[in-house]
């Protein structure tokens, strides 16, 4: 599905900076996970925070309606409108969103949301009475201290909660997000991270079953944990989203590796300053994002790293510092490497820490299969609330 203002048709063409996808990559990211959700008997509930574009959610989803995860309103609206109507909106919902809640299950979607304390869940019950619905929802624990939820053992408010709902909406189970899991670095804290991840809310659950209360649904997820889990007895579904693209904040702690990231900022060079090493390109902060995560990490990754124009990853090479519009390139420092002899308007490709962050700042995907430069196809992005 190209875009009715398509762009030019092979990556030199491009005015940039702008998005490219290479579907070989994203493919093969997608397979790995979906493997590894029926190997554990789980079902797969991509969240579509990352992807953001009904295209390419569609290559992720089991099925043609979902489910899936979103994390705004805006979101849902798309996706019911592209008929992907399963879906968990996967923010503690607030009072003032009901009746946009009420709306989209009007137009069809199933919209279960999420909630940790008696008072949103006197409000989803009283809006389902007045709105002559009913509205499903999940109570959300915290499984590792990261955000919101509730602790796994405190019976007396999951009680309270499902109780609450139960007078006009429905409870629908337990969901929880290993958050800290993107500090664990290696598979074995992965898979310990994975392990409290599912003992929370199967003892949530449990807790819940022994009031008498309905617990259908048993939700976990991080990509991190989903690719780091041995056992998910007692879950019942699994959900991440950063892992359609990956990124250097996943590469830095082992869930992939570097030729894994389907996602790049196409750059052009625009200057040189031989003096302070640097190469200067057209992709700054506003092409990147201001996201620099891997810097609380062993291997700081700058702004992100340089690939070629066939996404072949440069030696050492990095994006040290952003402007609004201007991109710093330098080797890391300590290399042994050359500069590479980059001209004026010679083409890169830049790997983002954050593939949420930086396709946040785009509104459409370049799509390349490999090292090609021709461009497949051209998809429409959103972003917002």
């Amino acid at each position: 599905m190209t875009a009715p203002d398509a762009q030019p048709a092979t990556l030199h063409q491009l005015e940039t900076p702008c998005l490219v996808l290479d579907r070989q990559r994203m493919d093969r990211n997608i397979a790995r996970l979906a493997g590894r959700a029926a190997d554990l008997g789980v079902t797969l509930r991509p969240h579509l925070k990352t992807v953001k574009s009904a295209p390419i959610a569609r290559l992720a989803l089991q099925g043609p309606e979902g489910p899936a995860t979103v994390s705004t309103l805006k979101e849902a609206r798309q996706f019911v409108a592209a008929g992907i109507t399963d879906l968990v909106y996967a923010v503690g919902i607030s009072p003032a969103k009901l009746p946009a809640v009420i709306d989209l299950i009007g137009q069809g979607g199933r919209i279960t949301v999420l909630l940790d304390s008696v008072e949103q869940a006197q409000a989803v019950a009283q809006a389902s009475r007045d709105g002559g619905v009913v509205i499903p929802a999940l109570i959300e624990i915290d499984c590792d201290g990261h955000r919101s939820g509730l602790r796994p053992d405190d019976a007396a408010t999951l009680v309270a909660i499902g109780t609450a709902l139960m007078q006009g909406a429905t409870l629908r189970g337990v969901l929880t997000h290993a958050g800290e899991s993107y500090g664990a670095r290696g598979r074995a804290a992965q898979a310990e991270a994975a392990l409290l991840e599912r003992d929370a809310v199967v003892r949530a659950a449990g807790i819940l079953r022994a009031a008498g209360l309905p617990c259908p649904v048993v939700s976990v997820g991080s990509t991190p944990t989903a690719h780091a889990a041995r056992d998910l007895t007692g879950v019942t579904e699994l959900r991440a989203g950063v892992y359609v693209f990956f990124d250097l904040v996943m590469a830095g702690i082992g869930v992939c590796d570097t030729d894994d990231i389907a996602l790049s900022v196409l750059t052009t060079v625009i200057g040189h300053r031989p003096d302070k090493g640097w190469i200067i390109t057209d992709a700054g902060w506003m092409a990147m994002s201001r996201d620099r995560g891997t810097a609380a990490q062993a291997v700081d990754q700058g702004y992100g790293l340089v690939c070629g124009p066939d996404g072949a990853l440069l030696d050492d090479l990095m994006m040290i510092a952003a402007n609004q519009e201007h991109g710093i390139l330098a080797l890391r420092p300590g290399s042994a490497a050359a500069l590479p002899d980059l001209k004026i308007g010679d083409r890169l490709r830049i790997l983002p820490n954050h593939a949420c962050a930086t396709a946040a700042q785009h509104d459409r995907y370049h799509l390349v299969e490999g090292a090609s430069p021709q461009v497949t196809d051209i998809l429409p992005r959103f972003s917002g609330w």
